[in-house]
This record gives structure tokens, C-alpha cells and sequence, in this order.
């Protein structure tokens, strides 16, 4: 399953981690050098909610961010519970 928000569409992002070595200028040394760079990925942070699309619930994978937006539309919660449902069964058969 890809990273990718269901509804903004937001993905990973690519970066580098850059290593670093030596004293800064500032501190009394000859200044720092880059000595390597390495490959990373920002990922988003997706959050597994379940919603009411088209009057259908499920679950999506939505960012955060769109979560604080208020785009969501959260499912209601349910009920009934298994006793109640049982009951109307119980009286007819």
C-alpha cells in the first residue's frame, strides 16, 4: 500500500542527511566541512480513520494535517449493541 493521502494527495517527499565535521568558525575552529550526504524520504503522517463517503462507511489513509483541516467527515458511532439486535430474532422464531 503507497504513502499517499487519499484525499490531498500528499506523498513522500525526498531529502539528504548531510554529515558534518571539524569546529565552527564561531567557536574557535577552521569551520566545518560536508564529508557526506546520504538519501532519505519524508514520509507523511497518514492516520487510518473511518468516514462517511457518499453514505458509505469506511476507512481511509488521510495526512494529519488534512484531519486538522476538518476535510474528514468522521463515521457516527454505532448504537445498537448484540443483545438488542438479538431480541427481535428471538420474538419471531
Amino acid at each position: 500500500m503507497s504513502r499517499i493521502c487519499e484525499l490531498t494527495g500528499v506523498g513522500s517527499i525526498k531529502g539528504s542527511h548531510i554529515w558534518r565535521s571539524g569546529k565552527a568558525k564561531k567557536k574557535g575552529g577552521i569551520g566545518t566541512h560536508i564529508t557526506a550526504i546520504t538519501k532519505r524520504r519524508f514520509m507523511p503522517n497518514l492516520q487510518r480513520v473511518k468516514v462517511l463517503i457518499d453514505g458509505e462507511v469506511r476507512y481511509i489513509r488521510v495526512s494529519a494535517k488534512a484531519l486538522k483541516k476538518g476535510m474528514v467527515v468522521k463515521a457516527p458511532k454505532r448504537r445498537w449493541t448484540k443483545e438488542a439486535a438479538a431480541a427481535p430474532a428471538a420474538k419471531q422464531g
